[in-house]
């Protein structure tokens, strides 16, 4: 109804008109964030479109919407089952009509509808608000489609309308099918007329098609319809065909005969063609899990556990001015509020706002808790905060040092006076290619290496970094630490030539992992390493024995 008194009120105004094409066919808005979801215009006469209203206001008092009552129903089984589903709809009108439906007819249940009308902030705010200890059920347009998070608060997915863009269903239930999502089960369910010919057209030729391929490639593959010529011409010769068939349900059983199915086939079949011999090229059958284990191994060790990212989180917040407090099952609350304003504005343009923040480490959320991983913002922020400062002496990237470069401090780990180096190193890749052709790659590992004094031998690197962890024991007078501080500057020159040893280790490890990964995938070429002197020091410790020990 919305349409027709859309073209009732816009009259013979073209530019209302050329919307209907844009919207149906989903073509990307030229501003904005997300798809257009306003109600085009009916394309026809006032005459017509006056009656065509009548007989819509008919219908819509009589109550008889079939299409409404079956997804009623397909509600009624996900919350039955204990499910929390979105309903998408295309239209800002069909989301408020159905939403107001929902609401009628399960008034115990929590029904709201988020669409293009509210800003983007205010639809992430109005999703926050549902009450998650109860049964709640989110009407929504394509709005939420894309870009947001919807796992914490909801498990299923109704497709209200089908849409033409088969892409547009992923992005829909991507927004709960994802990392975090707390169910062991999530629920799709689509919704179509048995005897609507656009439905039928849009299911069988698009929808379907597009699964079919993505379940042979796995990957889903882009419809091919440029300027979408071709699905144009489908709903032309599905709505003209409809019109002298005896019934919707015939124009279903003919559409494999139809030319513009045929070549919206034939284009669908060398889109598959094209994406195949795109994985071919840049796939590695040959490449064997076991051969590449080891170097999958020392990466996942390099980037940490999830203690590892909880204790660095706690440490980090307290040293930026926000000490957090922990909860059950693991969760972390950080109260924003504390941080200096430097660090709130990077938070903000990451997403992360308001007062307080509440994550747990892992990839499952616990009740508001959001999950964390490495890449989460507030682990991300936090270290670029404390680099920054660190390295920075004049403060001008928000704030002071927050963590000394140099130090002293006596601990049980060590039984004899032990340095301890954060180091930087740099390597020189070079990658000879079948015909004389060289690239050459900087490559960068931060290392720390622990000295024994006198000995200038280094420890291993897992001695080094477990002494990284090495708790203090007393307090020292300023004086220990001075001298302390004092003999290792002294004697800094001493530990070159065990930096360097370490340097051209590090560059032999690397290119045997380079030889072996490279040989196990087949790729020709010769291969170096050059270690780049002198080895760049972050930071230097002095560990010292516990008196008495």
């Amino acid at each position: 109804m919305r349409a027709l008194q859309t073209r009732l009120d816009a009259g013979g105004d073209s530019a209302a008109l050329d919307r209907l094409g844009e919207q149906l066919f989903e073509l990307d808005p030229e501003e904005g964030d997300s798809p257009d979801d306003l109600e085009p215009a009916a394309d026809t006469g006032s005459a017509e479109v006056q009656a065509l209203l009548r007989e819509a206001n008919r219908l819509a008092e009589a109550g008889n919407d079939p299409k409404l009552e079956a997804l009623v129903q397909q509600v009624k089984v996900l919350l039955d089952d204990g499910f929390s589903p979105i309903v998408f709809c295309h239209y800002i009108a069909t989301a408020a009509y159905v939403a107001d439906a929902l609401t009628a007819r399960f008034r115990s249940v929590q029904v709201k509808a988020v669409t293009g009308q509210l800003p983007s902030e205010a639809r992430i705010d109005e999703v926050e608000s549902f009450d998650l200890d109860r049964q709640r059920v989110l009407v929504a347009t394509d709005c939420l489609s894309e870009g947001v998070n919807l796992q914490a608060q909801f498990n299923a997915v109704i497709h209200y309308d089908l849409s033409w863009n088969p892409t547009r269903h992923e992005q829909r239930e991507g927004r709960v099918d994802r990392f975090g999502q707390q169910a062991p089960t999530v629920r799709a369910v689509l919704l179509y007329g048995a005897n609507n010919p656009v439905d039928g057209a849009v299911l069988q030729v698009i929808i379907k098609k597009a699964k079919a391929i993505a379940d042979r490639l796995g990957v889903p593959v882009p419809l091919p319809d440029e300027e979408h010529k071709l699905t144009e011409a489908l709903l032309r010769a599905v709505l003209l065909r409809s019109r002298g068939a005896s019934g919707g349900s015939q124009i279903t059983m003919d559409l494999p005969e139809m030319e513009e199915v045929q070549e919206l086939d034939a284009a669908w079949h060398n889109a598959e063609e094209r994406a195949k011999r795109a994985i071919t090229k840049f796939a590695q059958r040959r490449l064997k899990p076991e051969e590449v284990e080891p170097e999958f191994i020392r990466a996942q060790e390099a980037l940490g556990d999830l203690a590892e990212l909880r204790r660095f989180v706690m440490a980090a917040c307290a040293r930026v001015g926000s000490e957090p407090s922990t909860g059950p099952k693991d969760v972390i609350s950080v109260n924003l509020g504390n941080f200096d304003a430097a660090t709130r504005e990077r938070l903000d343009a990451t997403g992360i706002g308001g007062d307080r923040l509440r994550v747990v480490p892992g990839d499952k959320a616990v009740g508001s808790a959001i999950p964390m991983q490495r890449s989460h913002p507030l682990p991300t922020v936090l270290a670029e905060v404390l680099l920054e400062r660190t390295l920075d002496a004049d403060g001008t990237h928000g704030g002071p040092a927050v963590l000394g470069r140099t130090g002293v401090w006596a601990t049980a780990a060590v039984s004899t006076r032990t340095v301890l180096l954060l180091t930087r190193l740099r390597h020189e890749l070079t990658i000879t290619q079948r015909g004389g052709e060289r690239v050459v790659s900087l490559v960068e590992e931060a290392l720390p290496v622990a000295i024994v004094a006198g000995t200038n031998t280094p420890l291993t690197d897992a001695d080094a970094s477990a002494l990284l962890l090495a708790t203090p024991t007393g307090t020292l007078l300023d004086a220990v630490r001075g001298a302390q501080l004092q003999w290792l500057t002294t004697h800094q020159a001493d530990f070159q030539q065990a930096l360097g040893d370490v340097a051209k280790r590090r560059a032999e490890a690397l290119l045997a992992d380079h030889r072996r990964v490279r040989d196990a995938a087949r790729a020709r070429g010769t291969y170096s390493v050059l270690a780049k002197e002198p080895v760049d020091v972050v930071g230097a410790w002095i560990l010292l024995p516990v008196a008495g020990s």
